[in-house]
């Protein structure tokens, strides 16, 4: 059911083909290099001050003493690349504005982290969000989960590092792969020596930059075409205003249903528990501060949602008004962008320097906390549980040799993203294949407790085997068809399709196509949906595979690593309802500050647990005896 008709936005027609690549001034060059120089001089300032006195807690964790609203724009700025800046506008430009519905699941894509998984990670006191893991199930469970998200992000840095390359090089003809570097190495140096402190407040300079670069472009677009009410009334007119899609058909690429909700579980594998996030939350000086970050987050991912599509807009209504250049007409989505402010701010010497380096600085937030986040989770999950005799000056180098290391191995992978999709499916692609399987995972710890160690291990196997069966099968089949687009997926491969090559479709076809039948049905799935669809794969099959061994049975079970589901949904019951309900809860206590959470010590005992002694509990984390800082179980009886 569509709310609001919708028609094919009709492209229009190129002219002036003597029209030559658009360059950069001397002044956008100066501007570019500025952003490079003061990342690479905030990173540094950290990395210098109290040189010889670092420790591994102030290199991953900023000693747990920064305040809110840096943590808040770190986040943002965290996922917020330059994917997101090239693909949002081209979206909008080419399908109308369904996408913008996506900012109806930062509602609960934001608070299920907020009162959820932020407070069960931060009274555990954990450096490593796959430390949970540990606690809650085995050590096996924590290394799977560790190497998945190694490989998720590894992946994901390919399109971060190559997007903006390759726009650079398409507006200016700078070399792609000297500019791949450039980046590359910036944000190698400053992330190894400055550690979590120096990203985030790079992280903070970066976004300021990102939101003058858009907000440049919507003005000045918006004031040579007469103003956004006429931008607006023009989209309308013509169509690209969507109304609210109500089909429930998850095989369609963007409905209300498919944004709102399949939104959510995408939302919630990078804000609720991936890595990258995580660390900032624990890096909070309290909890609170933690949650208020992700409370500050909220409005500042919808005031970036819409300049992203007020930008898709002004580009429309300025190309109905002046020619397209042959160059824009055969752009890819991915360079359209680009080119359209080149086209608009080549009056304005310096403007075009500042979107680039908003590109840059979308790319450099999100890199930088990838090789941070990356380091951290080699050196607490897969060295220091095998090699525990490192003092503080080994750990600490170590942990920088982790991040040039893994500087090095992304730069490798840029030449891999070259092979992939449009920009913005391909990075949202990956994370809802491999980022669904680990929501997957922390849901089944979290929240079911009859979930055991080998039901994780084979739920998160099977989820990935999912993830990647339909994920590359979607790929493949669409490239075996020669197609140029799916109208319910919404994009297609070429056999030789890269992020050059491909090509999108009009937001409604004006033919077609037959409905595909079996699995290619199945390899039609909305890619906004990997996440769900692979998320409730890892909890069905873990449960199943838990009762069928057992559950918890013979295992000792840290009640800290559970969210008491059911005394939160049992007081949302009618009185006489509760009265008939008979479980074992697990009741939150109160809350705990950094300084008072169980931490492992060397010695074996937990740092927290007061004079009371340390309970190691095999292969399932310690915990305090005669007190649960977080949690208490106990047999309810209504």
């Amino acid at each position: 059911m569509n709310v609001g008709v919708t028609s094919p936005a009709p492209l229009p027609t190129a002219t002036d083909p003597s029209m030559v690549k658009p360059a950069f001034s001397l002044v956008d060059y100066v501007v570019f290099i500025l952003l490079l120089v003061l990342s690479l001089a905030i990173g540094l300032y950290h990395a210098c001050r109290g040189w010889g006195r670092h420790t591994i807690g102030q290199l991953q964790m900023a000693n747990r003493k920064m305040s809110c609203l840096p943590v808040a724009l770190s986040l943002l700025a965290t996922f917020q690349s330059a994917v997101a800046i090239l693909g949002v506008p081209s979206e909008i430009y080419h399908y109308g504005t369904q996408y913008w519905f996506l900012g109806c699941s930062y509602v609960l894509g934001l608070l299920i982290p907020a009162h959820v998984f932020i407070p069960v990670f931060y009274r555990l006191h954990l450096t490593s969000a796959y430390e949970y893991l540990e606690l809650r199930f085995n050590k096996t469970v924590r290394v799977c989960g560790t190497l998945t998200f190694i490989f998720q992000m590894v992946i994901y840095m390919g399109v971060v590092l190559y997007a903006p390359s390759l726009a650079l090089n398409a507006v200016t003809g700078f070399d792609l792969w000297l500019s791949v570097l450039t980046l590359g190495i910036v944000c190698t140096v400053y992330t190894a020596l400055g550690g979590l402190k120096a990203v985030i407040w790079t992280d903070v300079f970066q976004t300021l930059v990102m939101f003058l670069g858009q907000l440049a472009v919507i003005v000045v677009g918006s004031a040579r075409v007469g103003g956004l009410g006429h931008v607006w009334d023009l989209a309308s007119r013509r169509g690209l205003i969507s109304g609210i899609n109500l089909d429930p058909d998850p095989f369609v690429r963007h409905t209300f249903w498919t944004l709102a909700f399949g939104g959510v579980f995408m939302m919630l594998s990078l804000y609720g528990v991936n890595q990258a996030q995580v660390q900032r939350y624990l890096s909070a000086r309290t909890e609170k501060a933690a949650v208020l970050s992700c409370y500050a987050v909220f409005p500042c991912q919808q005031v970036v949602l819409c300049m992203g599509c007020l930008i898709g807009l002004v580009m429309y209504a300025y190309y109905q008004e002046y020619p397209m250049s042959t160059q824009q007409s055969q752009a890819t989505p991915d360079q359209f962008v680009l080119y359209f402010v080149m086209d608009l701010l080549k009056d304005w010497s310096g403007l075009p320097g500042l979107f680039v380096a908003c590109l840059f600085s979308g790319s450099l937030s999100t890199i930088s906390s990838a090789f941070n986040s990356l380091a951290t989770v080699t050196m607490e999950d897969l060295i220091r549980p095998w090699f525990p005799q490192f003092s503080e000056v080994q750990a600490t180098m170590l942990s920088r040799i982790l991040a040039f290391s893994y500087g090095l191995l992304c730069l490798g992978m840029a030449y891999i993203s070259s092979q992939m999709g449009p920009v913005l499916q391909a990075a949202i692609s990956i994370f809802g294949m491999v980022g669904g399987p680990l929501l997957g995972l922390f849901c089944l710890g979290m929240f079911f407790p009859c979930a055991n160690p080998p039901g994780a291990i084979v739920g998160l196997l099977a989820g990935l085997i999912m993830a990647f069966w339909i994920g590359i099968g979607s790929i493949v089949t669409r490239m075996g068809s020669g197609m140029a687009s799916s109208p319910l997926n919404g994009s297609s491969l070429s056999p030789s399709s890269n992020l050059s090559t491909i090509t999108m479709t009009t937001l409604i076809p004006s033919t077609t196509p037959s409905r595909p039948t079996g699995l290619q049905r199945l390899y039609s799935l909305s890619y906004l949906w990997y996440s769900a669809h692979n998320s409730t794969t890892v909890i069905v099959v873990g449960l199943v595979v838990s009762l069928l061994t057992g559950g918890m049975r013979g295992r000792t079970l840290d009640p800290r690593t559970i969210y008491p589901v059911l005394p939160r949904l049992r007081a949302l019951l009618p009185v006489s309802c509760r009265k008939r309900l008979h479980y074992k809860s697990y009741s939150q206590g109160p809350s705990v500050d950094t300084a008072g959470s169980p931490e492992k010590m060397s010695n074996g005992t937990l740092k927290g647990c007061g004079d009371k002694e340390a309970v190691a509990v095999p292969e399932e984390g310690p915990v305090c005896q005669g007190s649960s800082p977080t949690f208490t179980l106990q047999e309810t009886s209504l």
